[in-house]
């Protein structure tokens, strides 16, 4: 490639050389008109001035001196003819005699005879003349005639002919120069392009294109001004676009971007779970170096919304199970008692702890139908509530407790994680204290908030645990699945905009109060 290179550099100098020639032996040609011009105006007042030629044009019989004056001073002057015309417009000298005493046939002559002074340009038998017009005056200032100098304009193969010998030294150290630049352009392009031909080039952009699009990831990345370089079909499947970004600013596309931080950052960022739009995905962030210089940055992701939901049914799932376990456990030592009071004949204590036993269930299932309208919201708190019971810990539900509906960008998976990890962390922290335990569980809710506390009387936590609860992977418990759920809760607090207030002290307990606006800023009716 380096020799076509070289041949097309080569061509554009010698091309820019063409131009650059043309425009410069215009501009030399036009000097040479306005000095040969000046040059013929002052031979046209010198012979205009001359008292013989000004006596000449006045008298009629001095009128043969006029031609071997302007003879003479043509020949020192070094012009090709000085015509001496009269009022009349006959000529009184003139190179050719035989036109001498025959009116003039120019038609570039008459403002001259209106005391005018000025040069024209005239094409005549011998080629393009420049003709310099002074009128004659006599001492009581009337024009008696004119004078013309003229001097034929060497044309452009004169011009060039003329200065051949600076022409083939320019072409020469031109050619010398261009040839070496070509060369060295050439070979830094190449560098620049890493040896890799044109139509190498083009076949990986394709390449690129098609692997990018080819992924079941989406990919992003952005250039060092923020505008998108890559945006591939996976990454506006998961994000829900459509069109061509390419070129546009990223923080206009998705304004809850986080790629541009890495820009300022400057490292990388891995495994990190972000909610971009409506999409929870897990996130490398990665910048693009060229040397030491930072360039771009890129982000590889996955879509993580239906693997976070398949989880949180699952982890429902696994709430109903331990609930029904421990149901089922409960009932067994309910029925163990009941047959127990027969085989005692205590029929009438039977029967009222049986009635007693239904009316506890029912009332609570009834509860929790009438003032929590979600199905999976309200299996979970009873079995959150028979959990406790195993575990000798009191869940106390607030009977003014009250969910309708879910906060926008929230749906029942959100609550259900936010419930069950705040209860399980309860029961956790209530694990080693004495003397009686208790839950306490509250959801209130408006047209405006709804809001959910969680608080236990357990031994609570000090300052340092209390600033790292959110972090992921933090536990004082240990455990490699540990340190998960809060984090999660944390997310969902980020992606819906809520507040979250948490109250914790040392031997007295904690509580966590989360408010999730129903309506956002910004929304309402229009």
């Amino acid at each position: 490639m380096n020799w076509k290179i070289t041949i097309l550099s080569f061509g554009i100098v010698l091309f820019a050389i063409c131009i650059g020639g043309i425009i410069l032996i215009g501009r030399i040609i036009h000097l040479q008109d306005e000095e040969l011009g000046q040059r013929l105006l002052v031979t046209s007042r010198t012979v205009a001035q001359l008292p013989s030629v000004i006596n000449g044009l006045s008298e009629q019989s001095h009128r043969e001196e006029i031609n071997p004056i302007a003879d003479r001073i043509r020949i020192i002057n070094e012009v090709d003819y000085i015509v001496v015309m009269d009022m009349d417009g006959i000529r009184w000298s003139h190179p050719s005699k035989y036109r001498i005493g025959h009116p003039s046939q120019g038609t570039d002559e008459r403002s001259a005879f209106a005391e005018n002074t000025y040069i024209s340009k005239a094409t005549g038998e011998r080629g393009v003349a420049l003709r310099a017009f002074v009128p004659v005056m006599n001492e009581q200032h009337e024009q008696v005639g004119i004078v013309l100098t003229g001097q034929l304009v060497p044309g452009l193969a004169d011009v060039i002919l003329d200065m051949r010998g600076q022409i083939y030294v320019t072409v020469l150290l031109s050619m010398l120069f261009g040839v070496w630049g070509s060369w060295m352009l050439s070979r830094h392009i190449k560098e620049q392009m890493f040896q890799l031909e044109p139509q190498e080039i083009a076949q990986l952009l394709v390449e690129r294109t098609a692997t990018f699009n080819a992924m079941h990831e989406g990919v992003i990345a952005i250039d060092s001004m923020e505008n998108i370089t890559v945006f591939n079909d996976k990454a506006k499947q998961m994000l829900h676009l459509e069109g061509n970004v390419l070129g546009r600013p990223i923080r206009e596309v998705l304004p809850d971007t986080r790629l541009p931080e890495i820009l300022q950052q400057n490292h990388a960022i891995y495994n990190q779970e972000l909610h971009i739009g409506p999409a929870l995905i897990l996130s490398n962030r990665v910048p693009i170096k060229v040397g030491n210089e930072t360039v771009g940055a890129v982000a590889i992701f996955q879509d993580r919304t239906e693997v976070t939901k398949i989880a949180e049914e699952l982890t429902g799932v696994k709430a109903f199970v331990d609930a029904l376990r421990v149901q089922n456990h409960e009932y067994m030592n309910k029925l163990h008692t009941i047959g127990g009071l027969i085989q005692l004949d205590h029929k009438q204590k039977a029967l009222d702890y049986l009635f007693q036993t239904i009316e506890s269930q029912s009332e609570l299932s009834g509860f929790l139908s009438s003032r929590i309208e979600n199905e999976n919201v309200a299996g979970l708190l009873i079995g959150k509530i028979s959990r406790g019971k195993e575990l000798g810990i009191e869940v106390r539900l607030d009977r003014n407790s009250r969910l309708k509906e879910f906060p926008k960008y929230l749906d029942q998976h959100d609550i259900v994680v936010i419930l069950g990890n705040l209860i399980e962390n309860a029961f956790d922290a209530l694990q080693q204290k004495t003397g009686s335990k208790e839950v306490f569980v509250s959801m209130e809710q408006d047209d405006e908030v709804l809001s959910i506390l969680v608080e236990d009387n357990g031994n609570g936590m000090d300052r340092e645990t209390k600033q790292r609860i959110f972090e992921r992977g933090f536990s004082t418990k240990g455990g490699e699945s540990r340190g998960i759920g809060l984090y999660l809760i944390q997310n969902i607090v980020n992606k819906s905009g809520a507040h979250m207030e948490v109250e914790s002290a040392v031997g007295q307990g904690t509580s966590f109060m989360l408010t999730f606006p129903m309506i956002n800023k910004g929304d309402g009716e229009s």
